[in-house]
């Protein structure tokens, strides 16, 4: 079985490898959480379908803390969260898998965030009622699909950096989430940053990064 971890990520990067579920077997995902054991290690999975889940051994699938919703598993209990001042918005209700799986990620990594779901620009008022907390954020993760507009309103009303997060949900050309992409890609707002379709995990790494390098600033 060809497993290879790369355990010197963190030292070398500042972020610990994450294992992308999608297309590995079984035995290697659990192959995977018992070289992690064995090294006292903790690990994050990502897109880890609930029938994958159901998959693992028991004793395996009992040492995970997973979430169907976001499809992430932690191995490892739970540590102290630290204030981040990151918010992470999501248009709609249907955009919440994503942005869970941002804010698991950024708890991995030891940060709490505040989500703010449903403030899409259909309804753009219920943003607006928020307005105040959400200039209070010093870092934002928008996540939006269909037309992609949450990416330029957010980013027009805050003084944060805004990394966009365009999401799959849509039908018709919102389908697939390219139009949402290029949306976010051609903001005319500044300040925009854009990380690939439904891609929660790569926005919250991220803002690890930004984070962290705020605190060596500081």
């Amino acid at each position: 079985m060809h497993i290879h971890m790369d355990w010197d990520r963190a030292a070398r990067t500042g972020i610990d490898e994450a294992i992308l579920c999608l297309s590995k077997s079984t035995p290697q995902l659990a192959a995977i959480v018992q070289a992690a054991r064995d090294r006292g290690r903790r690990l994050l999975m990502t897109r880890l379908e609930p029938k994958a889940f159901e998959a693992l051994p028991p004793a395996v699938a009992a040492a995970l803390d997973y979430d169907p919703e976001s499809r992430t598993a932690v191995l490892g209990g739970p540590i102290h969260l630290a204030e981040s001042g990151v918010g992470i918005l999501a248009a709609g209700t249907s955009d919440a898998p994503v942005a869970l799986e941002a804010r698991r990620t950024l708890a991995f990594a030891g940060y709490d965030a505040v989500s703010i779901l449903d403030v899409g620009v259909a309804g753009l008022w219920r943003l607006l009622d928020r307005r105040d907390e959400i200039a209070g954020f010093r870092l934002i993760i928008a996540v939006a699909g269909m037309e992609g507009a949450l990416f330029s309103v957010v980013a027009g009303l805050v003084m944060a950096p805004v990394i966009a997060v365009p999401t799959s949900v849509g039908y018709g050309v919102a389908a697939g989430g390219g139009t949402a992409l290029n949306a976010a890609l051609a903001s005319c707002a500044p300040g925009v940053t854009v990380v690939n379709i439904d891609n929660g995990f790569g926005a919250a790494t991220a803002a690890v990064k930004m984070l962290r390098l705020t605190e060596l600033i500081a």
